[in-house]
């Protein structure tokens, strides 16, 4: 608006006269635009017309770009693969939301929001609680990370799904939107949270001590919800600087035993955030217009080598939904490549627990650490391979099982099992590969390496494929009719008019 030049040219009284009046004026514009409601029209907001104020050290304009693109998103139509793919995901996350809801964090969470209150303007998963958009978002999330079934991108380490299907779930029950809508919206969110991390820098983001997950999930859960909320141009830039506002995020999750904090780091916190972001601007707040852009932004403030225009490369060309990986076992990323690997030579090789001597399973060292010994089952490598040789596989029910993991048989098998951090394995093409050696008790030796496990882009699931997972998790919760009801619609999302007409699926 030109402050600095008004500064210069008037005293301390003129600045502040000066000031009062952009105030006065802006708030009358302000005041006199109708606050939206379920569908409404999104707010016309002052100033618009006036070209934001660019950083001097760029005219690139990627927060106008990004905004832009994101308000054409909203009606653009996906390529076949990338509509299927998306679907595949949100089924997934919905997967992961609903067995989460009978795990600890998914329990804690659930009693949590029962307590908030809130106006009724979305569900809960597997409850009968209706709150405000922010809340539900926050706990579906939370639901969607209670646990290691949710999806990954592997080259930023974010975990998408979480937070943009529940961001886009609670808005577009809030809005009454399509399906359509919100696979669009969800597709949008993978691109907007991914590009984030890649301008950013994944490792400079965990070199700085700050969690790439949490770092990300904001700006999914943003982009998800600003899609449905059909902001302009302008509000998707004031969304994008409210989100900008509250990203955070520690490594210091790596510490939590009990995978609480860590659905909030992963997930809840960038849905929550998002949609907060978003029903603030749909409210008729305004804010700075290029956070990506100007002095003191947002890539400059949490990189040392941003690199901005990575926020707009292939930009409706690639689209990271297809990119993620589904993780085909309930069991932590990292022991996904080495579990397939051992899954192979138990096969191929007859393994037992009477003529196997001894394991040996050689992972990247940057996620080795991550699963050495840790205390939850699931995320237990050491566990994961000794329960999957004595019971010939690994089973959502078996995975989680504390008993289990203290079962003598299985302690005995585990004493076996030795977990290398091997650096020759962190290769870019493959990050998340792993190999297992077997030292028969006859002395014979077999190895497998599995550079890519089931559901990487390399080695994707197909739609069976991923129904037979999300059976695994949601028949226990909801019941098997309701289960094959749920897996029908989300594969044919684009026919729903309404996402409130899953609320029977999904809710009590």
């Amino acid at each position: 608006m030109g402050d600095d030049r008004v500064d210069k040219a008037v005293g301390k009284e003129g600045r502040i006269l000066s000031r009062r009046r952009i105030l006065q004026s802006a708030g009358g514009i302000v005041a006199a635009a109708a606050f939206p409601g379920n569908g409404a029209t999104t707010p016309t907001f002052p100033f618009s017309q006036d070209p934001p104020k660019r950083s001097s050290k760029s005219d690139a304009d990627v927060t106008g770009r990004l905004a832009r693109y994101m308000v054409e998103a909203r009606s653009k139509n996906l390529p076949p693969m990338v509509a299927l793919e998306g679907k595949h995901r949100i089924l997934d996350t919905l997967g992961a939301m609903i067995s989460g809801a009978k795990l600890k964090p998914g329990e804690i969470t659930i009693r949590y929001i029962r307590g908030q209150g809130g106006v009724a303007e979305a569900s809960v998963l597997t409850t009968d609680i209706k709150t405000s958009a922010t809340n539900a978002a926050m706990a579906n999330a939370m639901l969607a990370h209670a646990d290691e079934t949710d999806d990954v991108e592997l080259v930023t380490k974010t975990h998408p799904g979480s937070s943009a299907v529940a961001a886009a779930l609670a808005m577009a029950e809030r809005e009454g939107s399509s399906g359509m809508d919100l696979l669009r919206a969800v597709t949008l969110g993978y691109d907007v949270c991914c590009r984030f991390l890649m301008a950013l820098g994944p490792d400079l983001v965990r070199g700085s001590h700050r969690s790439a997950e949490g770092t990300g999930a904001t700006f999914s859960g943003v982009a998800a919800a600003a899609s449905l909320a059909r902001l302009d141009e302008i509000g998707m830039r004031y969304a994008l600087s409210y989100a900008a506002q509250q990203v955070s995020g520690l490594w210091s999750w790596t510490s939590d035993t009990e995978h609480v904090e860590k659905a909030f780091d992963f997930a809840g916190m960038g849905a929550r955030n998002g949609v907060t972001a978003v029903t603030m601007v749909q409210a008729g707040l305004t804010g700075v217009r290029d956070v990506f852009d100007c002095e003191h932004n947002v890539l400059e403030a949490l990189s040392t080598q941003p690199r901005p225009e990575e926020m707009v490369a292939g930009l409706g060309s690639r689209y990271y939904v297809t990119e993620s990986a589904i993780k085909a076992y309930a069991v932590g990323y990292p022991i996904q490549a080495a579990l397939d690997a051992f899954l192979t030579l138990r096969r191929e090789n007859g393994l037992t627990v009477e003529n196997v001597e001894h394991i040996v399973v050689r992972l990247p060292a940057d996620g080795a650490g991550i699963v050495d010994n840790s205390a939850m089952p699931d995320v237990n490598c050491q566990y994961v391979i000794a329960v999957a040789l004595v019971d010939g596989a690994v089973s959502f029910a078996n995975a989680h099982s504390y008993e289990r993991m203290t079962d003598p048989k299985v302690r005995a098998v585990k004493e076996r099992v030795q977990l290398v951090a091997d650096r020759k394995l962190m290769d870019p093409d493959a990050p998340r590969g792993g190999q297992v050696e077997a030292t028969l008790k006859n002395g014979k030796t077999v190895s497998h390496l599995t550079r890519h496990p089931p559901g990487t882009k390399e080695n994707p699931l197909n739609t069976e494929g991923v129904n037979a997972k999300v059976r695994d998790l949601m028949a226990p919760v909801i019941g098997a009719e309701r289960t094959e009801a749920l897996i029908k619609r989300v594969n044919a999302l684009e026919d729903l008019d309404d996402v409130r007409k899953l609320r029977p699926l999904l809710t009590v």
